[in-house]
């Protein structure tokens, strides 16, 4: 057998890495002969790849070339899938040589560790530098970060910046738009960027259904999903969330039954465990739970903790406690620790005034150590993003928030509003109830959107939980006394209020 020169000897040890085969990758890159940078690079790489950081440093530490910018940037993206994003920043600051897979690497990593504002100013820092020009990744990668803080002024000023490039043509880039304006809840612009982009792929018709879904127009989403159908683009497993999801906001509960059964047969898509629960969820919003236990326990999967936490909502509103026991004990044996199958109980019982079982849900609570979420919504003024907890007593301004909140009370009320007292989990006395229903995160950055906001201008509101049923009603009257347009994301979906109506009809 001819002896093999070092460009065999590294094709081999790449190869074996990219399979998974870590220890015959190491032994063979221990018997080679002679070795030069790409074996290095790819042993590292490959280390990398299987998520062993302490090989991967070890090896490192031992190549001839440790300023080698491919070598480096391997490390960095180590680091940043570990989570270990300081370390990344430390190797990245004491490099000489950086190029655009490097800043990517810091600029994706950080956003992928939940460090969207670091990623961002990142991103900030590289088309300040002389160094790399960014290509459609950064873009992606930036739009994200300024999706995940909901920071339509950063994604609106990225996109300005972004047309003055080539760049603003690439199908990635456009589709990266829509996706962010979408999830800003901007869909006016989304819609309209999704009509230019001249070749769409499957990513992009999936990025303004799912678009569409979220804001609660389902029949623009299933419109949508015909047009993309009847121009041959293949539907895949991200598509069917989106119809699915459509038609749960928009209570299809028959089409999206339809959807989900045919996936298979119709479309060549395998349901996954995303698909089940979205159908899951169709069935308790619609009052079915009988059958939406049916579909629990008929998973070709183990049951997930989302399930039994969508049949545990449903219990609340539709008042059956036979159900969200059920629900509750298999969600605190999937996930002990977990707050949400404790705080939904304790709600369910609350909604129908059973204080002692509330009490015992909390101290079980307590006995098990279980720390609860808490809830907060966000508001962007400016570009200073303004953030508010139930109860708030930390913002400067509460005060006046305090202030435009009791108007606001007054005039909700000669227009017909009554506080839902239901949506309070402590067992005190109306009046104190009725205050703290005003306290609740969403109206204080309600209260001071239209206070920070020109006349006339539409309010944009987040909250990282679901939104509570009288604030949702307080929104209606709001945008009816204020004259102003509300849009509120919650965990689930968007809200659009106007002149006392919302998009989602009642039914979220």
């Amino acid at each position: 057998m001819p002896a093999r020169d070092c460009a065999s000897w590294n094709t081999m040890v790449s190869g074996l890495a990219r399979l998974g085969m870590l220890h015959e990758a190491r032994e063979t890159f221990s018997a080679m002969p002679v070795r030069n940078s790409v074996s290095w690079n790819a042993i590292v790489s490959g280390c990398v790849r299987a998520g062993d950081m302490a090989s991967a440093e070890d090896y490192f530490g031992c190549t001839p070339d440790r300023e080698d910018v491919v070598l480096r940037t391997a490390m960095i993206t180590g680091y940043m899938g570990s989570g270990k994003t300081e370390r990344a920043k430390e190797f990245f600051d004491s490099m000489t040589v950086r190029n655009p897979v490097t800043w990517n690497a810091m600029i994706a990593g950080f956003i992928d560790n939940g460090k969207s504002e670091d990623g961002l100013k990142m991103f900030v820092s590289m088309i300040t530098s002389v160094e790399v020009q960014p290509n459609p990744s950064t873009l992606s990668s930036a739009l994200l970060g300024c999706s995940n803080l909901s920071s339509l002024y950063l994604g609106q000023q990225i996109h300005q910046w972004s047309l003055k490039l080539p760049l603003s043509l690439n199908m990635t880039v456009q589709t990266s738009l829509v996706s962010m304006y979408c999830k800003c809840g901007n869909l006016v612009d989304a819609s309209k960027l999704f009509e230019e982009i001249p070749r769409k792929d499957v990513v992009s018709w999936n990025s303004m259904i799912s678009g569409y879904a979220q804001h609660g127009h389902c029949d623009k989403a299933i419109k949508l999903f015909n047009i993309m159908m009847k121009q041959a683009v293949e539907p895949n497993d991200i598509t069917f969330v989106a119809v699915l999801s459509a038609c749960n906001h928009g209570g299809l509960t028959k089409l999206g039954i339809y959807y989900f059964e045919s996936m298979e047969k119709n479309y060549g898509v395998k349901p996954q465990l995303e698909h089940y629960l979205c159908t899951i969820d169709l069935l308790c919003r619609a009052g079915s739970l009988r059958k939406a236990v049916d579909v629990i326990q008929s998973m070709p999967f183990k049951p997930h903790p989302a399930a039994f936490g969508t049949l545990l909502g449903a219990c609340r509103v539709h008042k059956n406690l036979e159900f969200a026991n059920f629900a509750a004990m298999n969600l605190i044996e999937l996930n002990p620790r977990g707050a949400g199958a404790y705080v939904q109980l304790a709600n369910t019982y609350a909604s129908m005034g059973r204080w002692d079982d509330v009490a015992r849900v909390r101290k079980l609570m307590k006995e098990n150590e279980v720390v609860k979420i808490p809830g907060y919504s966000w508001i962007e003024v400016k570009g200073v993003v303004h953030e508010f907890r139930s109860g708030d007593r930390v913002h400067l301004e509460l005060d006046l928030i305090h202030e435009k909140l009791d108007e606001m009370k007054k005039r909700m009320k000669e227009a017909g509003y009554l506080p839902d007292l239901g949506y309070v989990l402590q067992d005190v006395g109306e009046e104190h109830k009725e205050m703290m229903l005003m306290r609740h995160s969403e109206k204080l950055a309600i209260a001071f959107g239209l206070i920070k906001t020109s006349v006339g201008s539409t309010i944009r509101v987040f909250k990282n939980l679901r939104v509570c049923g009288d604030c949702h009603n307080a929104a209606k009257f709001i945008s009816l006394i204020e004259g102003r347009n509300i849009v509120l994301r919650d965990s689930t979906r968007f809200h659009h209020f106007s002149n006392g109506d919302c998009s989602c009809g009642d039914y979220w």
